[in-house]
């Protein structure tokens, strides 16, 4: 029998030597938790479609990031739930809304966590969509100001990084110069450059209350099919002035990953979503999968496909894990 010259299996025998040459890795100061606010004290509703998840009032929200930051996460995402709505979405500039004040506490409590704010108005228009309507369509055009001035309302309480997720085109460039124009030319961008209206977002829609109450997102978020487009948004938002960009879903969205990582020199993010995390609970709940494994695993995916910041609500967990693997190694007693 030839012996062969190959043999791969030498280099995965042991958990020493597969870390060795382990290609990819994960670390906790790569991820951003993303975390749902919404106004009160001392609130904490758990969200049935999301485990472990809970809307929190500003206080909790500061809390939690306390928490997360002694694990070694030191980024989270904020998304707010006003306690009123309307046809604008007023609240999300409201200097008292729920984000913005869990941006001060935070930043109170933990100035080195980078706070990133959501920029949308879906979760604060009573008609769900993430824009202003003319008719029963989104006024691309006369969404771009109220999406400046909640920017410039998150960055005066101190948000580190701005994070447009409306898909309204040239948003990144009204938001860049009206932020330097306001005195923050440091705030960071992060666009959803590739955010696909995908039917992944359920639970999230549900956490947020931000289902639209009429039709669907399909006529400014992105189409399944596309990757070329999705290229081009993510050029096209680079070019604006995006520090970051973001694709959204991820697992999904692989490919779309890849082909940005490839066009773009900005870092790239992936947005493991709602829809993502609950399917993997509910396989789990039913026996079908190892949760543990099956997060590392989705996680590290996303990594080899070229994501260098993962947003994902497997954070907590996740930086638990890598603890946990970064145990020291069993030492024999010497010999006397």
């Amino acid at each position: 029998m030839t012996y062969p010259t190959h043999r791969g299996r030498r280099l995965r025998r042991t958990p020493a030597l597969r870390a060795l040459a382990r290609e990819t890795h994960l670390v906790p100061d790569q991820l951003v938790a993303p975390l749902f606010v919404r106004a009160g004290t001392r609130v904490r509703e758990p969200i049935a479609s999301m485990h472990g998840h809970a809307r929190l009032s500003p206080d909790m929200a500061a809390q939690e990031a306390v928490a997360l930051a002694e694990i070694g996460i030191t980024s989270v995402l904020l998304f707010g739930i006003p306690a009123e709505k309307d046809g604008q979405g007023s609240g999300a500039w409201d200097p008292k809304g729920p984000v913005p004040d869990a941006i001060r506490r935070i930043k109170r409590e933990v100035p080195d966590v980078a706070v990133w704010a959501d920029v949308c108005l879906c979760e604060y228009t009573d008609h769900g969509h993430c824009g202003v309507l003319e008719g029963a369509g989104v006024d691309n055009d006369a969404t771009l100001p109220l999406l400046a001035r909640a920017s410039v309302a998150y960055a005066e309480a101190g948000a580190d990084v701005i994070a447009p997720s409306d898909m309204m085109d040239g948003r990144v460039g009204v938001l860049r110069a009206t932020l330097d124009a306001s005195g923050f030319p440091d705030t960071v961008i992060v666009s959803y450059a590739a955010k696909y209206a995908s039917a992944f977002y359920g639970p999230f829609r549900d956490a947020a209350g931000s289902t639209p109450q009429f039709g669907d997102r399909r006529g400014y978020q992105m189409d399944a099919p596309n990757v070329r487009e999705a290229v081009r948004e993510a050029l096209a938002d680079v070019a604006e002035g995006a520090d970051m960009v973001m694709v959204k879903p991820g697992l999904p969205c692989l490919d779309v990953i890849r082909a940005i990582r490839e066009r773009v020199d900005v870092p790239v993010a992936a947005y493991q979503v709602s829809g993502e995390f609950a399917m993997l609970h509910a396989a789990a709940e039913r026996g079908w999968l190892d949760l543990t494994r099956a997060m590392h695993e989705a996680a590290i995916a996303l990594r080899r496909a070229g994501t260098d910041v993962l947003i994902t609500y497997f954070a907590r967990d996740l930086a638990a894990l890598l603890a946990a693997e970064r145990q020291p190694v069993a030492v024999a007693e010497p010999l006397r």
